[in-house]
């Protein structure tokens, strides 16, 4: 009879004994094949084609009627076409990369296999947000090289306004915040299309109708919603508004720079750990 493996030691079909890789190295590996496995899918191809449509309709606009408001200045062309264009851009790749990536596991029952291994479920739940994650910073990474490219044509040596940058990363918080979201309304469904609709709600206009209601009829500032916070992506390109973090009563209009990103990180980190929970507490019954 053959000696107990040890712990952390896994045998294999030919009984031989190997080791078990550890946590992060499973996290890594299920983000790599995952990653993998969106920029093969029609997803991936989707994102694009909205990516290229966004692109395409945008700056045939401009290129046509050429407003001098914006092929006059740099920081209005991208005040204009990129943070509104990437705000639309984040939530499409949310929903899509995002949407039913914790629901797909129990309607497949893909799950069923991956809880039978030896892999702990925060490392699958990592693995799955980081390939989401990186798929979906490659649909805003390429709008904004399109962007940088048409600036160049249309400004010529004025195209980069300094604050760029700056807006790309705010922008990446942002897309990390959400896509924490779209994982814990994913992560409370058992059924892809529940995550996909309840998600594409919330972000089109879900979140924009309850600020609204909390604004017009609590009176107070709706800073626990998301889409309050957003607007700090244009800060580094338009500059922050001189009334941002002034009260109206009890309200405040736009947030300050420090408001802003303390939100977005916020629900960064109580979404994803929220849905990590959930998803550590189902039951693959």
């Amino acid at each position: 009879m053959s000696a107990a493996a040890a712990p952390g030691t896994a045998v294999r079909r030919d009984g031989a004994i190997g080791s078990v890789p550890g946590s992060w190295t499973q996290t890594f590996l299920m983000s790599r094949y995952q990653f993998r496995d969106y920029l093969r899918s029609q997803r991936f191809l989707l994102m694009m084609g909205i990516v290229a449509a966004i692109s395409a309709i945008l700056l045939t606009l401009v290129g046509y009627y050429r407003p001098a408001g914006l092929v006059g200045s740099a920081k209005a062309f991208y005040a204009s076409l990129w943070i509104e264009g990437t705000e639309v851009l984040i939530v499409f790749a949310g929903i899509i990369f995002g949407g039913d990536a914790i629901a797909g596991e129990f309607q497949n029952r893909t799950g069923y296999f991956l809880m039978g291994q030896p892999i702990k479920r925060w490392s699958v739940y990592a693995g799955k947000y980081l390939a989401a994650f990186a798929a979906a910073l490659v649909t805003i990474a390429v709008y904004l090289v399109v962007l940088v490219l048409a600036g160049a044509y249309f400004l010529g040596s004025g195209a980069f306004p300094p604050g760029l940058f700056a807006a790309f990363a705010i922008a990446v918080l942002y897309l990390a915040a959400l896509l924490g979201t779209t994982f814990l309304f994913s992560s409370l469904f058992k059924t892809s299309m529940y995550g996909v609709i309840v998600v594409a709600i919330m972000f089109l206009f879900g979140f924009s109708l309850i600020e609204g209601v909390i604004e017009g009829l609590v009176g107070i500032t709706p800073w626990f919603i998301i889409t309050w916070a957003n607007v700090t992506i244009a800060y580094p390109i338009t500059n922050v508004p001189a009334h941002a973090g002034a009260r109206l009563g009890l309200i405040v209009q736009y947030p300050t720079y420090a408001q802003g990103l303390s939100v977005m990180f916020a629900y960064f980190l109580g979404t994803t750990i929220a849905g990590l929970l959930l998803f550590d507490r189902e039951e693959f019954t």
